[in-house]
This record gives C-alpha cells, sequence and structure tokens, in this order.
C-alpha cells in the first residue's frame, strides 16, 4: 500500500508540474507570435530550454542515484517555480535581443525543472513496481506517460485561455502559485530514500550503457525531433497565420492533439494486446511503429502540397499521426525501462531522456527554420527522414519472444 500511496503522490506532482510546463509553451509561443517574432526567433526562445534538458538527463540521472529521487522531484518543482516568476518580471519595453536572451535563459531553468522531474517520475515507476511484474510495469508506465501527456495538452488550452484573461505576466503568477501548493504537498508527503541506490555511483557511469539502451536512446532522439519538427514552430504559425485561428483556437486544437495522444498511449497496453498476442511490446514493435509514422507522413506532406483541405490534410492527418506516435511512444517508454535493472534505472532513464532532450532541441530549431524557408510541408519531409532514422535504429533492438530482463536483452 505504501508503493501505491507513493506511485501515487509522484503522479500528482508530475501531474502539476505537467499542467504549468504546457501552458507555459503556449504563453510563450503565442504572446512573442503576437508581438511580431518570426518563427525562427520563436524557435531561439525554446533553445535552451531542450538544450539543458540534455545536461540535465545526463548528469540528473547520477544525482538522482547517488541522492534520492525525491530531491531531483523537488528540485524541478521548485525550478519551474523561479522560472514562471522570472518570466513574469519581463519588461515589454526591452529590446528584441534582450527580451530574447531573458526568455531563453528563464526557459533554460524551466528545461531543468522539466527534465528532473520527469526523469524523477519515470524512476519512481522501475522502484515502486515488482522488478519480476513486466505485464504491470507496461500498464504503469503507460499510466503515467499517458495521463502527463493528456495533462500537458490541458496545459496548452490553459495557456490560451490564461493569456486571454490575465494576460502574461498575471497567467505566470496564477501558475507560480498553483504549482507551489503542490510543491509543498509533496514535501511532505513523500519518503526521504524513494530512488536512493545502496551501491556507490561512479560518475563515469552516465556513459556507460548497453547496446540496447543506446539504439533505443538513438531511435527516441529521432523520434522526438520528427514530431517537434513540424509541432513545436511549424503548426501553431501556420495554424494562426495561415488558417487565421485565434490563440484560444490554437491552443485549443494543440491541446485535443495532446490530450487524444495522452489518452491513446495511456491505453496502449489495451490497443496493442492482440497484436503483441497477450506479451510485452520487443524492438520489432518499435521499428513498426516509426517506419508506419514516416509512411503517414509523407502522406500528409503530399496532401498538403496538393492543396488539399486543411481539415483533411492538417488536422486529421496529424490527428491520425498522433495515434500512431502516441503507441510508439508507449512502446520505447516500456523498453527503456525493461532493459534496466532498478539500481541502474536513475542513470539510464535519465541518459535515454537526454537523447529525448535532444531530439527536441534538434527539432525545435529546425522547426522554426525549415517553416521559414519551405513552409509546412517542408517541416513534414525532414520530419519524414527522421522517423526513417528512427526506424532503421528500430530495427537493431532485441526482438526476443519474452520481456527480457536486461541481462537477458543483451545481445
Amino acid at each position: 500500500m505504501s508503493d501505491l500511496r507513493n506511485y501515487t503522490l509522484v503522479t500528482g506532482a508530475y501531474w502539476g508540474f505537467t499542467l504549468t510546463d504546457g501552458a507555459l509553451r503556449m504563453l510563450v509561443l503565442l504572446h512573442f507570435h503576437a508581438l511580431g517574432y518570426t518563427p525562427v526567433q520563436i524557435a531561439f526562445l525554446f533553445l535552451f530550454y531542450e538544450f539543458f534538458g540534455i545536461v540535465t538527463n545526463l548528469v540528473g540521472g547520477w544525482i538522482g542515484a547517488h541522492f534520492g529521487l525525491k530531491l531531483t522531484l523537488f528540485a524541478g518543482l521548485a525550478l519551474q517555480i523561479l522560472a514562471l516568476s522570472m518570466l513574469a518580471l519581463l519588461d515589454p519595453g526591452w529590446s528584441v535581443v534582450v527580451s530574447v536572451a531573458y526568455v531563453m535563459t528563464a526557459q533554460a531553468l524551466s528545461g531543468i525543472a522539466k527534465d528532473l522531474t520527469k526523469m524523477s517520475s519515470k524512476s519512481a515507476i522501475k522502484v515502486l513496481i515488482p522488478g519480476d511484474a513486466q505485464g504491470a510495469l507496461f500498464k504503469w508506465v503507460a499510466i503515467l506517460t499517458g495521463s502527463k501527456n493528456a495533462l500537458k495538452g490541458a496545459g496548452f488550452f490553459l495557456g490560451g485561455v490564461l493569456l486571454t484573461a490575465l494576460g502574461f505576466r498575471g497567467a505566470l503568477y496564477a501558475m507560480a502559485a498553483g504549482l507551489a501548493v503542490v510543491l509543498a504537498a509533496a514535501v511532505l508527503s513523500l519518503p526521504r530514500e524513494m530512488g536512493r541506490v545502496k551501491k556507490k555511483v561512479a560518475f563515469s557511469s552516465i556513459l556507460s550503457k548497453s547496446r540496447e539502451i543506446n539504439l533505443l536512446s538513438a531511435a527516441r532522439l529521432f523520434l522526438f525531433g520528427a514530431r517537434d519538427i513540424w509541432f513545436v514552430v511549424g503548426l501553431p504559425v501556420f495554424l494562426s497565420a495561415g488558417l487565421g485561428w485565434g490563440h484560444a483556437e490554437v491552443g485549443g486544437f494543440l491541446a485535443l492533439w495532446v490530450i487524444g495522444y495522452g489518452g491513446v498511449q495511456a491505453l496502449a497496453p489495451n490497443l496493442l494486446r492482440r497484436g503483441l498476442a497477450g506479451g510485452t511490446p520487443k524492438g520489432g514493435a518499435a521499428s513498426l511503429g516509426a517506419f508506419a509514422l514516416a509512411v503517414l507522413t509523407a502522406l500528409i506532406a503530399l496532401g498538403v502540397h496538393a492543396g488539399l483541405s486543411p481539415w483533411v490534410t492538417v488536422v486529421a492527418g496529424l490527428a491520425l499521426f498522433g495515434v500512431v506516435f502516441a503507441l510508439n511512444s508507449a512502446v520505447h517508454s516500456y523498453l527503456i525501462l525493461a532493459y534496466t535493472e532498478s539500481d541502474d534505472v536513475a542513470l539510464n532513464v535519465g541518459f535515454y531522456y537526454m537523447a529525448n532532450a535532444a531530439g527536441r532541441l534538434v527539432g525545435t530549431l529546425l522547426s522554426g527554420v525549415v517553416f521559414q524557408v519551405a513552409g509546412l510541408t517542408g517541416c513534414l519531409w525532414v520530419s519524414m527522414l527522421f522517423l526513417l532514422a528512427a526506424g532503421a535504429l528500430s530495427l537493431r533492438l532485441p526482438r526476443g519472444k519474452d520481456s527480457e530482463s536486461p541481462q537477458e536483452a543483451r545481445v
């Protein structure tokens, strides 16, 4: 019962953070687009967010293993409160250069916060779920990841609504106050030693990974880079400038996309049960999902290029993309935990999400640059190339009969 209680507390803290994370992204994007910033300038606002996520995941896993996951979780929540408060102090009278530099600095803190919180929450599942319960592990990973993404989508909608209702500064202060309540509840409730390993953890171990973890991490880099190439800047600006949608409409569409994506992730064990013949995912499921996404992305790009209705291509096409992407992401999130031991979970999950953050960094930059040069169609074609790379890497993952433990999965 104590493990279930702690899982619930960790999940609740992660949910609270995720709402503010999604809302903050939408606030920054819509606010600065309204101020006349170009797609490339908007992309730069998010670069430090993604870059410091890479550094945080790489080092944060070692910190979590050495000092405990409770410390890294609390640090993530506290840094997000600081980042929100800092952005609220942005002066509209500052020059573009100063404003961009200031926002990038605040976004760096938010990026550190996001990946400390994510690494802590995902790693805690492996610690709290019995090591031999692979089916239960897939189920609880899917629930946490799916609910997180659904709430991030709700955060997108919340960001658009708060921007309209309270303005940029008021929305940021409201979110900082709400997250402070979440942090206080977590500090008073979670056990001190959660996720702290008994053996001494060498700092060099942050880069010492097994073959399957390296392959899965590389595939994750291209998978999430492929999504963010069109999702971060290209799609919102296309909807706003190309289709004339308002802030609430853009935020609402992106919110529904991510909520639906999160819902599919949470249901992934049930949706994939027939294809997996009652078992758990292997490397073949990850490669098949990536190649299916590549084909779908190419079809959407052809539709946009041919001038078909945006409701058929962009809205319906990307909704279908979200379903397939959610299933593939759920498979990835399970495999990283299936490939690792409990004592190494913070290190391996941190390394894996470092690759995830690297993909998001590349995707974010390319989203602004490619959209400015070649529009949404160009973003989709580059995304397809990334998905082909993810599929090719996933082909080399273990494809055994059973849900292997890390030792059994070695090839």
